[in-house]
């Protein structure tokens, strides 16, 4: 969708302390896990006006706590054009937006130019996905250590609800390491829910964090014994069978390897019929 293939001059922003940065609340949500959309208060997906207007507001909330310089969005969006042709039509586009996109704002611009640089306007509610799922994994981790577990799985769910699917940007050095990050950290946090969840006797709700996990990192073996040992809870031990066949075959196929000792152990104690498996 959009590059960043070189170093610029952003101007960095001190992060934003108002509620719709960081809470959970917005008026509009620039989503960039997954497709590309905008969203409402209501969830409802707004109409945008295009694949230019998809790659200014996709670089802005890519880069959300930084003022991007004009001549960087310039080359971005009409890299062989005359510069101030390529100027007058950022100007059109801009002012395209903010008229899409006033009534879910009250009139306030989404993006605010200053002295030759560009952002969101986060303080009237434009936010990103990003920052939403960043805020939940966070306040998650924070009530785990404070041992209150209950609030901790509450922000986990509200995290993983966010990550509609991988990055959605051109892969280059930077981004692909972005890209990397925050899907490692969907991960964890969906096998936190999982044990959560098996922890809590809730076999068939584990076993779903787990499906999910593995749609992104099939080889993860930690998950497929999670897997069986929710087979065997849920009374389908030959299913638990099944999932250590297809743990074997994707190892063999991805990476020539066997399955770890603590999963070959798992499935010789089911195969045993002891139901109590370790982790």
């Amino acid at each position: 969708m959009f590059c960043d293939d070189e170093k610029v001059d952003f101007v960095q922003r001190p992060p934003l302390s108002h509620s719709h940065a960081q809470t959970g609340s917005w008026s509009i949500l620039i989503c960039l896990l997954g497709p590309f959309r905008l969203v409402n208060a209501h969830h409802a997906e707004l109409e945008y006006g295009g694949e230019r207007v998809e790659m200014l507001l996709g670089y802005l909330a890519l880069h959300h706590t930084a003022a991007l310089p004009r001549d960087m969005l310039l080359t971005l969006l009409w890299p062989d054009s005359d510069p101030a042709l390529a100027g007058q039509s950022l100007n059109s586009l801009v002012y395209g937006v903010r008229k899409a996109l006033k009534e879910e704002l009250g009139g306030a611009p989404p993006v605010i130019q200053n002295n030759g640089h560009y952002r969101l306007n986060c303080e009237v509610g434009v936010s990103v996905d990003i920052v939403q799922f960043e805020y939940f994994a966070q306040s998650g981790e924070q009530h785990a250590r404070a041992g209150e577990l209950h609030l901790a799985d509450v922000c986990y769910h509200r995290a993983v609800e966010f990550y509609q699917g991988d990055l959605c940007v051109t892969p280059d050095p930077q981004t692909l390491i972005e890209r990397e990050r925050l899907r490692a950290r969907y991960l964890t946090l969906l096998m936190r829910l999982a044990d959560a969840s098996y922890g809590a006797q809730r076999y068939a709700e584990s076993l779903s964090y787990v499906q999910r996990l593995l749609l992104y990192d099939p080889c993860r073996e930690d998950a497929h014994r999670l897997a069986m040992r929710c087979y065997v809870q849920m009374g389908e031990r030959a299913q638990a069978f099944r999932q250590y066949r297809l743990c074997q075959e994707l190892l063999r196929h991805e990476f020539d390897a066997i399955p770890e000792q603590a999963t070959v152990v798992l499935f010789d104690q089911i195969r045993r019929d002891q139901t109590s498996a370790p982790s």
